[in-house]
């Protein structure tokens, strides 16, 4: 490698390793994205809440729930008094969790929603309806609760606000805690700005217990609760009493939830060790059984005897040909140089004394010798040879190979 190109590598190197180390050490965007998941420390998390509600309910036992109202509360002990607070920015139960939670508030205990989107089948029973109001700028809006004897009178809340409030409630059973202050949006030029004023934090009977609704959830995310307007959170918990509180964590937008095919077997634990089980017991299979197999030998295929098939090309050479006369000829001289090799005899003269040797060291009957031997001179001296010439020196030939003496 030339040095200009030692050099040019080199910055390359350490423009990647700049490209790196700047990835690194640049600070991460806020995530802005709603959570108000427990551990969720983004700004729209709940994590300050969750941390600080045994100081909000000090005489409190504190639940985190990580699966759905209907599997708690059909397991939930009724002769225990408690306390369900769901927090996100939608909330949708489904026929069975709605019956289970209706029944468990009509028990005597108390469900804490904060949500700017209520809808299903426990809304239609409470007869509530909310409107959430959409702005193309971001604006801020003004709350406050109907106590008085509560210390602040107002709380601004200024990003991640969607005004949301009631516009149907049961006037029989229900309480309004507090207001929601926002501008409407004025899209023409002879529309005026108005300010509207809507509840937005009720309280509902429903049987022994009641359910109190909130619709500003924003309003217990870390963002607000680290800034001025965290007494708002613990003001509106004031109406709940001190009972075993569930925090649920699982109707939550932040939620991580299993997508993968094997949700079903992981989410039951039974399945899910026999799973792992069965994958320890396959690794442990593979790693004893490697140690015990000999490797494989690879077949290796023995050489080909390409001498028969060499024979057979040269015998259809010649016999394309029709050159027999040169075919017996080297027939001849092959069997003449076997029967030399083979029975250390003499083969210049084909006469009597040949045919005698051959005879007492071949162990074949002296006519066959001789019948042979005879063939052979014959065919010497023939000028012309016939197909049927090479197929009888060819059949005698055979027939004296396979002889005792071989």
């Amino acid at each position: 490698m030339g040095k200009r190109s030692k050099i040019i590598l080199g910055l390359l190197v350490t423009v990647l390793i700049g490209i790196i180390v700047t990835e690194i050490v640049r600070p991460r965007p806020i995530n802005w994205r709603p959570s108000y998941t427990s551990i969720s420390k983004i700004p729209f998390g709940c994590f300050v809440l969750f941390n600080e509600l045994p100081s909000i309910f000090p005489n409190s036992d504190i639940e985190k729930v990580e699966k759905s109202v209907y599997d708690l509360l059909i397991e939930n002990d009724s002769t225990i008094t408690s306390n369900y607070i769901m927090i996100n920015d939608f909330i949708y139960l489904d026929e069975q969790e709605t019956n289970q939670i209706l029944k468990y508030v009509e028990n005597g205990n108390q469900v804490f929603i904060a949500s700017s989107n209520f809808t299903g089948k426990l809304a239609d029973t409470l007869n509530i309806q909310i409107t959430q109001q959409y702005d193309i700028q971001e604006d801020s809006v003004k709350t406050s609760f109907s106590n008085q004897n509560f210390k602040q009178e107002h709380f601004y809340f200024t990003r991640g606000v969607d005004p949301a409030y009631f516009t149907s409630v049961d006037t029989v059973n229900t309480e309004i805690l507090g207001h929601i202050q926002f501008k409407t949006s004025a899209f023409l030029e002879n529309e005026t700005e108005k300010i509207k004023t809507r509840a937005n934090f009720i309280k509902t009977s429903f049987g022994k217990g009641s359910f109190i609704i909130n619709t500003l959830p924003i309003a217990y995310s870390n963002y607000y609760l680290l800034g001025e307007n965290s007494n708002y959170s613990v003001q509106s918990f004031s109406y709940l009493e001190d009972h075993l509180l569930y925090w649920d964590d699982y109707k939550k937008s932040g939620r991580k939830v299993i997508t993968s095919p094997m949700r079903f077997v992981l989410n039951q634990p039974a399945l899910k060790w026999s799973y792992y089980l069965l994958i320890v017991g396959l690794l442990l299979f593979v790693v004893f059984k490697a140690k015990r197999e000999q490797r494989i030998i690879p077949i290796i295929k023995p050489l080909e005897n390409s001498s028969v098939e060499f024979a057979k090309t040269v015998g259809s050479l010649y016999h394309q040909h029709r050159d027999y006369k040169n075919l017996n000829d080297k027939k001849t001289t092959y069997f003449l140089t076997y029967i030399r090799n083979r029975y250390y005899v003499d083969t210049t003269v084909l006469d009597e004394k040949l045919i005698t040797q051959l005879t007492a060291k071949a162990g074949k009957p002296t006519e066959e010798t001789k019948a042979i031997i005879e063939l052979i001179l014959s065919l010497k001296n023939k000028p012309i040879h016939t197909e049927q010439d090479a197929l009888n020196l060819a059949q005698k030939i055979n027939t004296f190979k396979q002889s005792y003496g071989r």
